[in-house]
Order: C-alpha cells, then structure tokens, then sequence
C-alpha cells in the first residue's frame, strides 16, 4: 500500500485559495521549514529586475536559451515543466560557457606573456643521447617530443600537458626537453609527489643526463641539511643543471640561477598553490604537466581546456598485453600456487591491499596481517611490506631492495600506484579491488608488464560478491586501453572522485554533469573559441568580465596550473 510520509498540504476554504503552481523543494536546516525557505527565495527573486545579462547575445540566440531574469524564475518557480527544463539546460550552458572563456582566457593571456628571450635549443646533446637507448621511440613520442621542441623555441611560455598511460614512455619525452633546455643555458626542475619516485627519477636522470656533461641533484624532505645547503647554493649558482625532488623544492630558500622549465610529475597528486610556488621560481618558465592517469575526455576539455596537449598513444614494441583474471575467494590456493609457480621462474609479485592494519568497521584484508600470513605461506622467498605510515627512508629502503631483488614479494598498500618501475615483476594480486576507483587499479596493474615477460593481474574478489562489482571487475578485466578504463570509472563513480584525491581549485558545477553533458561542453568550447579572437575581446563585455570576476576571481589565476 502507497503511503505519504509528513506531506504538505493547504486547507483550501474557497476556490479563489486555490493555485496551481510548481513549487520548488529545498534542503532545510532546524527550524527551516519549506513554506518559509520559499517566502524567501519568492522575495529574493522579486529583486532581480534590475540584473542585466552578462551573457553576449551570439550564445544566447545561437544556442536558444532563456535569458537571465527567466532561467533563474524557472529554477525555482517554473510557470511550467516546460520553463524548468529550458531554464535547467540554459543555466548548464552558462556554467559551460563562463568556464570555457575562463579557460580559454588563460591560454591567451599565457601566449601574451613573452619570455624575453628564445631558448637557442641545437639539438647535439639530444641526438647524442638517443644513440644510447637501446630502443627506438615509438611514433607517438617522437610526435610529443616535435611538439614539446616547437614550444621550447617558441617565444611564449609553454604550458603542455603530456598525457600516456602506463608505460608508454613518458619519461624518455622529458628527458629529452630536459636536455634540450640545458643545452641552452637553462636550469630543470622535476617535482615528483613522493620521495620514493623523486630518487628513483633521480637515480635514472643521473644515469642519462650526467655522461652528457649536465649534473643532477636530488632535494627531498629526508635529504641531509648539510647536502641541502650545498644543493641550494649551487642551484643559486647555476652549478646544478636539473634538479628533482617532492615539496621541499618549492621552500622559500630554494633559488634557481635560471630556470627554463619545471616538469610536474603524475600532477593530481599536487596542490595548485605548491605548483604555482615552483613556477614562480623561474621568469616564465616553460611547464610541461605529466601524467599517467588517463583522462576522460569531458574531465581533459573542462580541467585541462587552457594547456596543449600532447598524447602518447602507442605502446613500446615488445611489450606483451597483460592478463587481467578475477579469482573467487575461494580459489585462493590455486593463486598462490600460481605465484610460487612464476617466482620460481625468478619473477617478482605484488600483493596489494586496500588497509594498512585490521580496521574494526571494515572485515578486510590489511596488508600487515597478510604480510604474517604471506610470509609462512611462502617460506621459502623474502617477503618485504609497504605502506604509507613507514618514514621515507624505510620506504626508500624497502623499495631498493625489491629493485635489487632482495625481496621476492612485495605486500603493499596502493602507494606502489604511481612510477615504480620494476622489470621483473609478473603478477600483481589486488585484494578487495572494489576498494578502489578503475583508474587506481588500472595504475596498480600497470606496475607489471614492464619487459618482454607475460604478466598477470589477479583481482581477487569475495565469493558473494553483489553483481555491481562482478560487472564493474569484468568491464575492468576486458580491457588495457587506459583512456576506455578512465571513461568506465567516470560513469561508476562521477567526477568529484574520479582523481581519488580532493583537488583545490577544481571548479564544482552546480548543472553541468560532466558525464552527460560532453556534447554541451564540446559546442560551448568551439563557440567560445570563435568568440574570443583575443583578450581585447572582454572590453566589449563589461558585464561578462565582472560575472567572470565575481565566479573565479579567487582561483582563476591557479587555473593554468592544475
């Protein structure tokens, strides 16, 4: 039987008392009731005769929407379904639209800003450092690398995203801008989010920079303060040419004889505001933003609309896909066979954990009691433990011995996600996946497969698992492709979490769904770009540089930066 929990109603004593009317329902605090709250916003809309639209008449005409007064009657007191709905997709519009000329903006006012002086890049010490790879660049890096070049000699800032998934040889392509803006009087700095990736880029940076005549240096939280002074000094002497490391390189002390370009590793791990200092550091600098989560491409156009992009869409020869395999509780004994089966081989397996110890709200697997259980069920390999609460010179430790195969197993939490590169890792066992977002288990895969070897990724899932996390565990395992994995995760968990991490200066959008709304985004950005030819284009529009003002006016200059 249909029932009506505390409904309004209206005593009706004469037909004159009745009105029909589509009266809006609004989220109430104590002592808030609605007849109340719609008094108040009834009064409050009566005052917006004297608005004036702020949107130019090409985007109001051109893609039909209720004009300003309209759209905010229809949100609240619609006459009709009808003028809710055209004022709901008119007010989607604006949010698209101020968002786009917010973005686009940016772009131009960064071209307006001129370095000064062009980068003369020659190009020797790149072709000699080509010759000593024992590969060949994939066509998608060499077309990333052109494009990264033509930025460097160009006489404006560059501000390129360079965008790949797992191991499709990101870092090769820095490399080489790094050495190209060396090469031509300029210093480097590489910013990573941990200390455990800042030494491992360092160690490689050192390994192929250095026999180029150009001196590295690593500058992290657990860097010796008498190394620290000697590293600062000579950064401010111009006698380190790239330097790499975590937060501790945006520190007020930290000065750079000239600095040409700042690279920001896996960048959604950052604050804007700690971005922005390391920028700040050099005259203009050229910003190359990397990062190895695939992005949507409604999350790339709205959170990345002012930088260039460039995408690396190829995989290194010789790599063999992964195979990703789900496992029923119960066939735990079958997948530890399995693993003993490849450590025999002299491989090397992940055990990946979404707590570190025993939670009381949360029956889960926690990468301490499993790292006991792990050890006696296979007693005759060394099993290392990682985690977040250790310092970072005991994960510094721990990882340089999985590196150098003194640990057969590694038993983590997701902080092996990002950058760890360990050839000879084959299986990645993931307990409880339904913990993590897609994209986090898509990275989490991506730490195998790194040579020539097969490799597996075991997602091993409770035996009465619901089917939403059957279906979402399939839709996982059927594919490698980054960018189809990133569009999954969208869909099953939204924007606000797709990053797993929160993100200051992140627009949050009131309309717009960025899921639903691409085709919304994408006229609104071709349009936008039509409209705004230059920044001159705002004089002509006071009304819309205010509204502008008034929505970004505390972040827009962190925009560029995200």
């Amino acid at each position: 039987m249909k029932q009506m929990k505390s409904p309004d109603f209206q005593v009706i004593k004469s037909e004159e008392d009745f009105k029909r009317e589509i009266l809006p329902v609004y989220p109430l605090t104590s002592g808030i009731f609605q007849t109340i709250m719609r008094k108040i916003a009834k009064e409050a809309i009566q005052q917006t005769y004297f608005l004036e639209e702020f949107l130019p008449e090409e985007f109001v005409q051109g893609f039909n929407l209720l004009d300003l007064k309209k759209r905010i009657k229809g949100i609240h007191f619609p006459l009709s379904i009808y003028h809710k709905e055209r004022a709901w997709y008119s007010l989607k519009y604006e949010e698209a639209i101020l968002f786009e000329l917010a973005m686009i903006y940016l772009k131009l006012k960064m071209k307006e800003m001129k370095k000064g002086e062009k980068k003369e890049i020659k190009g020797e010490l790149s072709k000699k450092f080509l010759k000593t790879l024992n590969f060949e660049l994939t066509q998608a890096q060499k077309r990333s690398y052109e494009e990264i070049r033509k930025d460097l000699i160009s006489p404006y800032p560059m501000n390129r995203l360079l965008q790949g998934d797992v191991g499709s040889g990101k870092t090769v392509v820095s490399e080489l801008a790094i050495i190209d803006v060396c090469e031509s009087g300029y210093q480097a700095a590489v910013m990573n989010p941990t200390s455990v990736l800042s030494k491992q880029q360092f160690k490689r940076l050192s390994k192929d920079l250095e026999p180029l005549g150009l001196k590295v240096a690593l500058l992290t939280g657990d860097t010796r303060e008498s190394d620290k002074i000697l590293i600062k000094e000579k950064l401010k002497l111009g006698e380190i040419d790239v330097v790499v490391g975590t937060h501790a390189i945006i520190q007020q002390d930290v000065e750079f004889k000239k600095l040409g370009l700042v690279v920001i590793d896996e960048q959604h791990r950052f604050g804007v505001n700690q971005r922005l200092e390391l920028i700040k550091k050099g005259n203009h600098p050229d910003i190359l933003v990397m990062t190895a989560t695939p992005i949507p491409r409604t999350l790339a156009m709205t959170f990345y609309g002012d930088l260039d992009v460039s995408l690396i869409d190829e995989m290194p020869k010789g790599r063999r896909p992964i195979k990703t395999i789900l496992v029923a509780e119960s066939n735990r004994k079958s997948l530890y066979e399995f693993v003993k089966e490849e450590l025999d081989q002299g491989n090397q397996v992940f055990f990946v954990y979404p707590l570190i110890e025993e939670s009381e709200a949360l029956e889960l697997k926690n990468a301490i009691s499993m790292y006991e259980e792990l050890n006696k069920v296979f007693e005759k390999y060394k099993v290392g433990l990682l985690h977040g609460r250790l310092s970072s010179s005991e994960k510094n430790d721990v990882m340089d011995k999985f590196v150098q195969k003194e640990y057969d197993i590694l038993v983590s939490t997701s902080v092996v996600e990002v950058g760890i590169d360990i050839p000879d890792a084959t299986v990645m066992v993931i307990e409880h996946p339904d913990r993590f977002g897609l994209s986090q288990l898509h990275q989490l895969r991506g730490r195998v497969g790194r040579s020539d070897k097969q490799s597996y990724c075991f997602l091993v899932i409770d035996d009465d698992a619901n089917n939403e996390i059957k279906s979402k565990m399939n839709s996982f395992s059927k594919t490698l492709d980054g960018f189809e994995v990133a569009e999954i995760d969208l869909k099953w968990r939204g924007p606000g979490k797709f990053f797993g991490v929160e993100q200051h200066g992140m627009p949050e959008f009131k309309f717009l769904d960025l899921v639903e709304d691409i085709n919304i985004i994408e006229s609104s950005r071709k349009t936008v770009e039509l409209f705004l030819s230059s920044i001159q284009s705002f004089d002509r529009y006071p009304n819309l540089k205010h509204e502008l003002q008034v929505r970004y006016g505390d972040s827009i200059h962190l925009v560029n930066v995200l």
